[in-house]
């Protein structure tokens, strides 16, 4: 089993006759996702990737032709949080926003438009998902990963693909992998992936890769010690960061005397989570 994606999801991809969306559309289709669709307002009846996924105008026309039940944003985050949108009012039950820039206040009104429509959001300013051998939704490459029983939720785009391969270097497989983004404000959060790994039965491990600011990761420690039974590898990025500065991250911000990565740490070792110095270091402590 997986969570979000496997290899019956049927995808459409917005925004997919750009640059970005073409290369990934191409990407997610050699992996062997089911990609029935793509949408460009204005291009709708062409056919892109040598014929085989075809253009819709609208969400709702490629949603209604498809039976689609998840998207893939490309856009431009100036009209990212209206594609969230208009995919939500199609009927689209997954949302993957890879888009990166979306100011909070439009995320705020996307994130309580989509509690009232119980639509699962992933992202913004994500890698996506990768559930391996059968489904990759995003940007993560699917060759650094093999399938088994380690789930992976992260904050960090590309301290996910490191710990992929040290997993995979090791043998060990990946049952879902998602990256939750780290942006102040967005979808899903560590504390929906934990709920869901541990109810995975094929999951058996949980690795949570998490950076400084915020208290997502205090709030994933204490969801840790109540609910999960689980073993948790884990590792905080921003272990050397100077106060007040930004790193990589709109959530990456420590301030007011929180999101210290030494309190984020010793949460997580409160709740038995194994956490790593290094990232390559997860493997061993799993």
């Amino acid at each position: 089993m997986s969570i979000f994606v496997d290899k019956n999801t049927k995808l459409i991809g917005q925004g997919i006759t750009g640059r970005e969306g073409l290369f990934h559309a191409q990407r997610m289709l050699e992996y062997g996702t089911n990609l029935v669709a793509g949408v460009t307002p204005g291009k709708g009846g062409e056919w892109i990737l040598d014929g085989k996924v075809p253009v819709f105008d609208s969400v709702k026309l490629a949603q209604e032709a498809t039976g689609a039940n998840a998207s893939v944003i490309f856009v431009p985050s100036r009209f990212a949080s209206d594609a969230i949108f208009e995919a939500a009012d199609a009927g689209i039950e997954l949302i993957v926003c890879i888009a990166e820039g979306i100011p909070v206040l439009d995320m705020m009104r996307v994130r309580n438009y989509l509690d009232q429509k119980g639509v699962r959001l992933v992202g913004p300013n994500c890698p996506g998902l990768l559930t391996p051998g059968e489904a990759k939704v995003g940007i993560i490459p699917g060759d650094i990963a093999i399938s088994g029983d380690v789930g992976v939720v992260s904050r960090s785009g590309t301290l996910t693909y490191e710990v992929l391969y040290a997993l995979k270097e090791k043998g060990m497989g990946v049952s879902t992998c998602v990256g939750i983004g780290g942006d102040p404000i967005n979808g899903t959060n560590f504390i929906d992936c934990l709920r869901l790994f541990e109810e995975d039965p094929k999951t058996k491990k949980i690795v949570l890769i998490g950076e400084i600011g915020g208290t997502d990761e205090e709030q994933a420690a204490e969801f840790i010690t109540n609910n999960v039974t689980k073993p948790v590898a884990g590792f905080i990025a921003g272990q050397t960061a100077p106060p007040g500065k930004r790193m990589g991250h709109a959530g990456a911000i420590v301030q007011g005397g929180t999101g210290l990565a030494v309190d984020k740490i010793k949460a997580l070792e409160d709740a038995g989570v194994r956490v790593a110095k290094h990232p390559e270091e997860i493997p061993k402590l799993l």
